[in-house]
């Protein structure tokens, strides 16, 4: 310990200035619930920057004490995937913590796991991490509904009375790093006294310090957990990227203007945009242009010479990389990326650590506030998002054009709306803006393949008088300002074909459609096997499975396709059966002996192996 401080025996270090500092996550806890009457009112970021350590003992004090009470309010609480088949177990296992670190459990969601959450603690979420609670009882009925900017809001009026977050640290300040989203408003309001918390912080090293708007001063927060060992962060694991995402990614690559403002997400859509994005800038895309079997939207196609500023939401891979690529210059306020909050793969984490200080000082860590609106300095903010394209996903959409992004029958929340509404808001009120929704034309559940373009939704995220741009891997539908007609004809050009007659007939049944309308001949072609020849010859070296990198080695990248398609087969009736039979009559495949040893199975077939063991190794040999 350093001159005028001392440790006591619970674990606390006693300073001259600065905050208090601890090394016992439960003393911590014990002191925090001192501090406010044995009434913890938490509010606690989305995602990152949980202090897990921190959070798992205040869950701890009150489960041990019914006295004590803990209200938690946040979004996006990470977990590690559980898996639910031997498959599953024997792929994930082995790789869990390179893949998504050794990011421990936060106690809470266990207890909402084992439907155990005892009286004296709630938990509310406004996002949750996609699937991860759908069908439990508890998350679902403790679920608010906000538009990520106006969940601020929401939090003040639970009137919380502790902040806790994880942070790194420099000298004797702190930054909020991956999490300004909702915290840097709050602490503003604070500093104005328009609210009274403490502000609390877990340290973890790995976070990079991002500076500028996210920085704190010394004497901001006001208890510190030095933890013995330091969570690892979680990590986002990148998913390869299919024939149709890549599609995706190109048609929304011609709508994006030079000099512009761009918004994506995160996932496998989100990097593909990034993707054909860098390509367009090397010139790399004329052949792809001119081998394509579909009529084509969007005329931008040259490489970036003024480049883009980014504003949004989250700070994804997708983000980083048109960043390091130069592709992302152009520069407001001293930025050329405004963003609220980031999670991502660990690689991503990484880079940014490593960026020299005054690289990353071009990327500003802002409240949502300032990314997902117009509020506050709306002329500065109009000046800067010029010719914006604001890029989401979505899960189905409307003949229409309503879509559904954040919940499914017959109510079940899967994620949330976070800040997609927000996005059509600005697209709406900004001179040149759009927002471009992004989706497959279609998905496959239990054995059966349905339209994502449907005639109507059971529920609804973003309102048709709200539609603006649809992009399918067919190509991109303009709706903004058409009649109800005209959307329905450019939606139906963008459905697979196997669907486009039936979405067709239940318009004209609703009158909504001209009876001797026809689909196009040219649209008639959309079905997958049209979108694999198109892109096969370019996959590989200009759309690889995973253009940003991937935490998955070369064994698990070639089992990832066998295990998607065995998984598919599962969900058929006698789909098994063709998997074994090509175990017997396919030609193995290469990387087969060391795939099957990764999974925990004999290296070489033999004809007593398990069935599980026979249609792993038949789907291998098919893809």
């Amino acid at each position: 310990m350093g001159p005028g401080s001392d440790r006591t025996p619970d674990g606390m270090t006693l300073a001259d200035d600065g905050p208090t500092r601890y090394v016992d996550a439960d003393a911590m806890a014990r002191a925090i619930y001192e501090r406010v009457d044995g009434d913890v009112r938490l509010a606690l970021p989305l995602g990152l920057g949980k202090p897990v350590t921190l959070v798992n003992a205040l869950t701890r004090a009150a489960m041990a004490d019914p006295s004590l009470r803990l209200s938690i309010f946040t979004a996006l609480t990470l977990q590690r995937p559980k898996p639910s088949s031997d498959m599953e177990r024997r792929f994930l296992e082995p790789a869990m913590d390179r893949l998504f670190g050794r990011y421990p459990e936060l106690l809470f969601a266990e207890l909402i796991h084992r439907d155990a959450v005892p009286d004296n603690i709630s938990v509310s979420e406004f996002f949750f991490q996609a699937g991860s609670w759908l069908g439990n009882g508890y998350a679902q009925r403790h679920y608010i509904s906000a538009n990520y900017t106006h969940a601020r809001d929401v939090l003040i009026d639970q009137r919380p009375n502790v902040l806790a977050q994880l942070m790194p640290r420099e000298g004797d300040r702190f930054s909020m790093s991956c999490n300004t989203d909702i915290s840097a408003d709050l602490f503003d309001l604070r500093g104005r006294g328009e609210m009274d918390f403490i502000a609390v912080a877990e340290i973890n090293e790995a976070l990079p310090f991002m500076d500028g708007p996210a920085a704190l001063k010394a004497g901001e927060i006001e208890m510190v957990l030095e933890p013995a060992e330091e969570i690892d962060l979680f990590s986002v694991v990148r998913r390869p990227v299919s024939d149709a995402q890549h599609a995706i990614g190109l048609h929304v690559s011609r709508l994006v203007r030079d000099g512009g403002t761009l918004q994506i997400g995160i996932g496998a859509i989100g990097d593909a945009v990034a993707q054909a994005l860098m390509l367009r800038d090397r010139g790399k895309l004329d052949d792809i242009w001119r081998t394509a079997p579909i009529p084509l939207s969007g005329e931008e196609t040259d490489p970036f010479d003024k480049g883009l500023y980014a504003v949004s939401e989250m700070l994804v891979g997708g983000l980083l990389a048109l960043f390091e690529a130069g592709i992302l210059r152009r520069e407001v306020d001293g930025a050329v990326i405004h963003a609220g909050f980031f999670v991502d793969a660990r690689d991503m984490y990484e880079r940014l650590r490593a960026m020299p200080a005054e690289r990353r000082a071009k990327i500003h860590m802002m409240p949502v506030s300032f990314t997902n609106a117009l509020y506050q300095d709306e002329q500065a903010k109009r000046a800067a998002r010029v010719d914006a394209r604001f890029v989401n996903g979505a899960m189905q959409v409307s003949l229409l054009g309503d879509a559904m992004s954040d919940a499914a029958k017959p109510g079940q929340v899967v994620s949330g709306v976070g800040g997609q509404f927000n996005f059509f808001e600005q697209a709406y009120a900004l001179d040149g803006a759009h927002a471009v929704l992004t989706l497959p034309s279609t998905r496959t559940s239990d054995g059966e393949t349905t339209s994502n373009i449907v005639w109507q939704l059971p529920l609804t995220t973003v309102p048709r008088h709200m539609r603006d741009i649809v992009v399918t891997e067919y190509g991109s539908a303009y709706l903004r300002g058409q009649t109800d007609e005209e959307a329905i004809k450019r939606l139906i050009c963008i459905a697979d074909s196997r669907f486009q007659d039936g979405l067709a007939d239940e318009a004209k049944a609703a009158g909504k459609l001209a009876r001797d309308w026809q689909i196009p001949q040219e649209r008639r072609a959309n079905v997958p096997g049209t979108i694999g020849d198109w892109l096969g010859p370019y996959r590989g070296e200009l759309l690889p499975d995973f253009p940003l990198g991937t935490d998955f080695d070369e064994t698990e990248k070639a089992l990832l396709p066998a295990l998607a398609k065995l998984s598919q087969a599962s969900e058929r009736r006698f789909g098994l059966v063709s998997m074994i039979a090509s175990s017997f009559t396919g030609r193995p495949h290469p990387a087969e002996a060391a795939s099957m040893d990764r999974m925990g199975y004999a290296a070489s077939a033999s004809l007593f192996e398990p069935l599980q063991a026979r249609a792993l190794r038949g789907a291998l040999r098919q893809c």
